[in-house]
C-alpha cells in the first residue's frame, strides 16, 4: 500500500520559470538499449533572484554535466530519481549534459521508446524528462537544433523543422541535423528513426509558397495512407480560408507508429499518429475509421496554429489548445459532412462521455484548479466541453466578432504561452462587449440543468417562456453560480410549419435568449397559432434541458422541425421516456406502437439525408440511459431497451428489409459523406432487423456478412450476428478472425465486436481472450479493444450481479499499471460512477476501487484517479 501521498499541483502556486532557454542543442546516438543523448543549452535567469538551476530528468543515467566548458564533478551538482540542481549558477551560461536512457525497455511509451523496430517520442505531457535533463513545463520556449545518428538500419532519421544537414559516417553509420526555427515547448519535440514508406504530395498555400507534404508509414502501407493526405490537403485550406492560417514551414510530416499512449500528437511539423488513426483503405477500415482520420488529421494540424505556435501557459491552460482545437477540427467536420449530421454526432459523444464524467466524482471544470498528474486531465471535460464553451462563446458575440477575436489572438500571442485569461480578453476588445461573467464556464464543474416552460395567450397572441437554470454541487465545488446561456429557439405550429413571431418588436423565425441569471423570462408577440416550443436548437449550449412540452409536440417536432439536431432530439426524447417507463416495470404499449408508427413515417421522407436517417433509427445508448435515471439498473435498462427495439424490429420490418436491399452498393467504394451515409442507413436496418433474432434474420445478417465488399459492411454484418449469437455468429468470427489475422487494426475490431456482445457468457469470452495469441496488453490499442470497449459499451455484462465484471478491471488496472500508468489510469472512469447505480451494484464497484487502492507500488496516474472517484481527493 503507498505510504506517502502525493502533493497536488495548484493553478494558484504558479510562477514564472526560474530559467529560460533561449537556444538547445541536442545529439542522439540511438541504440536500442544504449541511446546516448547530449544536450547544449544556453541559459539565462528569468528575473532578479539566486534560485539554483533546477531541471526535470527520470529514469536518466547521468555521464556528465558542465557549465560554460568546465565539468562539474558530484559536490558541485544533486542528482535524485526526479531532478538535476546545480546551486551558484551564474545570470547567463551554457550547460552542457550527456546521459543514457533505454528506449527498447521502454514501456510507458513516454520519452523516447521503440515501437515496431522503430524509435519514436511522446512527450505531452511530461515526456520529455525522460530524454534529457530540462525545465519540464509549457512556458520554457526554446529554438531547437537537432542531430540523430544511428546505424543505416534506421534509414529514416526525422526531427522537428527542416532538414539543414545529413551525411554518410563511417561503420554504417549516418546522420542528420534538423532545425525548427519557432520556439517551442519541449513537449512538442518529436523524433522518429527507422525503416517507414512514405507517400509524399505538395500543396501550394494561399501567398504560394509551396510544401512539400510526408506521411511516413509501415513498409508496404504507403496506398493505405492516401485519405489521411487527402485530410491533410483539405485542412490546410480549410484553415487559410476559415481562420487566414497558413502553414509556415516548407516541410510539413506525419509519421504512424504502432504502440502510442494517445491518438495523435501534434509536434511542430512532424506529427505522430497512432496507425490506427492515419491507415485507411476499403477493405480494412470502416466508414467511421475514415471519419475519425479525416478529424483527427485536421486536429493535430490545426494545433500548428492553436497549440504550437501559441501554447499555454502552465497546464492549467490545456483546454486553451485542446477545447479551442476541437471546435476547428468539428467546424472542419461539418463542413466536409453536413452540419446537422456532424453536430448531432458530436453531441452524442459529449453526453456520452463528457455528461457522465460531470455526473460522478471525476467532474473538474474545463480548467482545473488543481491535479497530481497531468495525464489525467486529458478528459472529455477539456477537450468536448472545451471546445462548446468556445462555440458559446460565438455564438454570444455572433461570426464576425468571433473571427475578429481570432485574429486579435494569433497577433498577439504569436510564440508566447499565454492563458485563458488573455483569449477570453481578444473577444471582448474584438466584441466590446463585457465578457468577465462569461468566465465562469471556465472555473465552474459541472453541467447546467434548464427547464422551461411556456405560456401561450390565445387572445393577445403572446408566449412567454421562462427558462430557469441549476447546476448541481460537484465534488470541491457546493455551490455554484448562474452562467451566461445562449438558448437558441423557434416555433412551429400544431401542423409542423414554422411560425414567425416579434421579440421586442424584430419579425424573427428563431432567437437567441441569454439566460444569464438563475432565472429569466421572454416574451414573443404577434403569435398567430398555439405554438410548439423548438428549444436548444443545435444544442445551442452543453446543458440538460427538460420542458412542459408533452408529447404530441414531439411528435410535431420529429416530423417537422427544420432544425434537424431537435428532430432527432425529439425522437430520443420519445425513446428515452418509453425506454425509462418500462424499465421501472410501467410500460406504454400504446406508446411504443404510435413511436414504431413515427419512425416508419421519418424513414419514409424522400428528403431527408440517410446519415440523418441512420442517427434516427439508434435508440439512446444504456449508458445515456444510465444517467437518466438513477439509481441505475443496467439489467432493467437493457431488457427495457431491446424491448423497444423489437417493437420496432416488428413493425417497421417491411420497411427496413426494403432500405437494406435497396441501399445495396454496387460500384466502387468511396469514402464520402453521401455514400458513407446510404451504408450507414443500410448497417443501421440490419442492426435494428437483429433486435428480431428470427432465423430468417440470422440468414440475412450471414448474407450481408459474406457479400460484404468493404469493412463498413463487413463490421455491420459481424455486429449485426452478434446481437443474434448462434452458429452463424461463430462461423463469421472464425472466418474474420482467419481472413484477417495478419492485418493488426482488423483484428482490434474482431476483440472490440466480441467485448460489446450482451450474450450472458460475453464475460467468459472476454476473460478468455485475454489469453489469446493475438491478444497484448502491452499495445494500448489491443488492450482498448477488448477490455475499455467491455467496460464502457457492454453495460449489462460489465455490471454483473456477482461484481465479476468489476473484478476483472480492477486487475488489469493493475496489471497495466505495473508498465504503462497512463494507459492504466484511463481504465478506472468505469468504475468511478458507482453512486450512480443500484446499492448492491455500487458497493461491489467500491470495493474493487478499495482494492486497488490498497495495492503496492500504485503509480500516481491511477492514486489520483482513484482516491478521486472514492471521494477522497480534496485537492481541488
Amino acid at each position: 500500500m503507498r505510504t506517502e501521498t502525493p502533493q497536488p499541483i495548484r493553478l494558484s502556486d504558479y510562477r514564472p520559470p526560474a530559467f529560460l532557454i533561449d537556444e538547445v542543442a541536442l545529439a542522439f546516438d540511438l541504440a536500442p538499449n544504449t541511446t546516448r543523448v547530449k544536450a547544449r543549452l544556453s541559459v539565462r535567469r528569468n528575473g532578479a533572484h539566486a534560485d539554483p538551476l533546477k531541471l526535470n530528468g527520470e529514469r536518466l543515467k547521468l555521464i556528465s554535466v558542465a557549465v560554460d566548458g568546465r565539468a562539474l564533478a558530484e559536490a558541485e551538482r544533486e542528482v535524485d530519481a526526479e531532478f538535476l540542481t546545480v546551486p551558484g549558477v551564474p545570470d547567463a551560461f551554457v550547460l552542457e549534459t550527456e546521459v543514457e536512457i533505454d528506449p527498447e525497455n521502454n514501456k510507458a511509451l513516454e520519452g523516447l521508446y521503440m515501437s515496431g523496430g522503430r524509435f519514436c517520442t511522446q512527450c505531452e505531457a511530461e515526456g520529455f524528462r525522460k530524454i534529457t535533463y530540462w525545465p519540464d513545463r509549457p512556458d520554457v520556449l526554446s529554438r531547437f537544433t537537432v542531430r540523430i545518428e544511428a546505424d543505416k538500419a534506421f534509414p529514416h532519421l526525422l526531427s522537428n523543422g527542416n532538414l539543414i544537414e545529413k551525411g554518410e559516417l563511417s561503420g554504417g553509420r549516418h546522420y542528420a541535423v534538423w532545425n525548427d526555427p519557432f520556439p517551442k515547448p519541449c513537449y512538442l519535440f518529436a523524433l522518429v528513426a527507422g525503416a517507414l514508406d512514405v507517400l509524399e504530395d505538395k500543396l501550394v498555400t494561399m501567398s504560394g509558397r509551396t510544401v512539400d507534404l510526408r506521411i511516413y508509414v509501415d513498409p508496404g502501407m504507403a496506398p493505405r495512407a492516401a485519405y489521411a493526405m487527402d485530410a491533410l490537403k483539405r485542412s490546410m485550406k480549410w484553415d487559410e480560408e476559415a481562420f487566414g492560417r497558413e502553414y509556415d514551414l516548407d516541410l510539413f510530416m506525419i509519421v504512424a507508429v504502432r504502440d502510442f499512449n494517445f491518438g495523435a500528437m501534434e509536434n511542430k511539423g512532424l506529427n505522430i499518429f497512432n496507425s490506427s488513426l492515419l491507415l485507411a483503405d476499403p477493405a480494412t477500415a470502416t466508414d467511421m475509421d475514415y471519419e475519425r482520420i479525416e478529424s483527427v488529421v485536421a486536429h493535430e494540424y490545426f494545433h500548428n496554429w492553436t497549440g504550437d505556435r501559441i501554447t499555454c501557459r502552465d497546464w492549467f491552460q490545456l483546454c486553451l489548445k485542446e477545447g479551442l482545437t476541437v471546435f476547428r477540427d468539428q467546424s472542419f467536420s461539418a463542413d466536409m459532412r453536413g452540419h446537422a449530421v456532424q453536430r448531432i454526432k458530436d453531441v452524442k459523444a459529449l453526453r456520452a462521455r463528457q455528461f457522465a464524467e460531470d455526473q460522478g466524482p471525476l467532474a473538474h471544470p474545463v480548467r482545473p484548479s488543481s491535479y497530481l498528474k497531468i495525464d489525467n486531465f486529458y478528459t472529455a471535460t477539456i477537450y468536448e466541453k472545451g471546445s462548446e464553451v468556445i462555440r458559446m462563446l460565438k455564438t454570444l458575440i455572433g461570426p464576425e466578432a468571433f473571427r475578429a477575436g481570432m485574429d486579435l489572438y494569433f497577433e498577439r500571442w504569436d510564440g508566447h504561452a499565454t492563458t485563458v485569461e488573455e483569449f477570453i480578453k481578444c473577444f471582448a476588445e474584438a466584441s466590446g462587449r463585457d465578457l468577465s461573467d462569461f468566465f465562469g464556464w471556465y472555473e465552474q464543474a459541472g453541467t447546467p440543468r434548464l427547464s422551461l416552460s411556456s405560456a401561450y395567450d390565445v387572445a393577445r397572441r403572446t408566449l412567454e417562456v421562462e427558462i430557469a437554470q441549476e447546476t448541481p454541487p460537484t465534488p470541491g465545488q457546493p455551490t455554484k453560480t448562474a452562467l451566461p446561456i445562449p438558448v437558441r429557439l423557434g416555433l412551429l405550429d400544431q401542423d409542423g410549419r414554422t411560425q414567425a413571431f416579434l421579440r421586442d418588436g424584430e419579425a424573427l423565425d428563431e432567437t437567441v435568449v441569454v439566460l444569464s441569471e438563475a432565472k429569466t423570462t421572454v416574451r414573443l408577440e404577434g403569435v398567430d397559432r398555439p405554438p410548439v416550443v423548438s428549444a436548444l436548437r443545435g444544442f445551442s449550449a452543453p446543458v440538460v434541458m427538460t420542458t412542459d412540452a408533452q408529447p404530441k409536440d414531439r411528435y410535431v417536432l420529429l416530423a417537422g422541425d427544420p432544425d434537424l439536431f431537435n428532430r432527432w432530439e425529439a425522437g430520443q426524447e420519445l425513446a428515452r421516456e418509453l425506454i425509462l417507463a418500462r424499465a421501472a416495470g410501467q410500460p406504454d404499449e400504446v406508446g411504443e406502437e404510435r413511436f414504431a408508427e413515427a419512425m416508419g413515417r421519418a424513414l419514409s421522407d424522400q428528403a431527408a439525408d440517410p446519415a440523418f436517417k441512420a442517427l434516427l433509427l439508434a435508440m439512446p445508448s444504456e449508458p445515456d440511459l444510465a444517467l437518466a435515471r438513477q439509481p441505475a439498473d443496467p439489467a432493467a435498462l437493457h431488457e427495457a431497451r431491446e424491448a423497444l427495439r423489437l417493437r420496432l424490429a416488428v413493425h417497421l420490418a417491411e420497411d427496413l428489409k426494403r432500405l437494406h436491399s435497396g441501399l445495396q452498393e454496387s460500384g466502387e467504394f468511396s469514402p464520402d459523406a453521401a455514400s458513407a451515409g446510404r451504408r450507414a442507413l443500410r448497417n443501421a436496418a440490419l442492426e435494428l432487423l437483429a433486435a428480431n433474432p428470427k432465423a430468417e434474420t440470422a440468414e440475412l445478417a450471414l448474407g450481408h456478412y459474406r457479400a460484404a465488399g468493404n469493412m463498413t459492411d463487413a463490421m455491420g454484418g459481424l455486429a449485426a450476428l452478434m446481437l443474434i449469437g448462434g452458429p452463424e455468429y461463430e462461423a463469421a468470427l472464425e472466418d474474420f478472425y482467419a481472413k484477417w489475422k495478419a492485418e493488426p487494426l482488423v483484428v482490434d475490431k474482431w476483440f472490440a465486436v466480441q467485448a460489446r456482445d450482451p450474450d450472458e457468457t460475453a464475460l467468459g469470452r472476454v476473460m478468455g481472450l485475454t489469453a489469446h495469441p493475438a491478444f497484448d496488453p502491452k499495445n494500448p490499442n489491443r488492450l482498448r479493444a477488448l477490455v475499455s470497449t467491455f467496460a464502457n459499451f457492454n453495460p449489462v455484462r460489465f455490471h454483473d450481479p456477482s461484481g465479476a465484471g468489476y473484478r476483472f478491471l480492477a486487475d488489469q488496472i493493475l496489471a497495466v499499471d505495473r508498465y504503462n500508468p497512463m494507459t492504466a489510469a484511463r481504465l478506472v472512469d468505469p468504475l468511478g460512477g458507482w453512486r450512480r447505480y443500484a446499492p448492491a451494484l455500487g458497493q461491489l464497484m467500491k470495493a474493487e476501487l478499495e482494492r486497488i487502492l490498497a495495492s503496492e507500488g500504485l503509480s500516481k496516474n491511477v492514486f489520483e484517479l482513484v482516491t478521486r472517484a472514492l471521494g477522497r481527493d480534496g485537492a481541488d
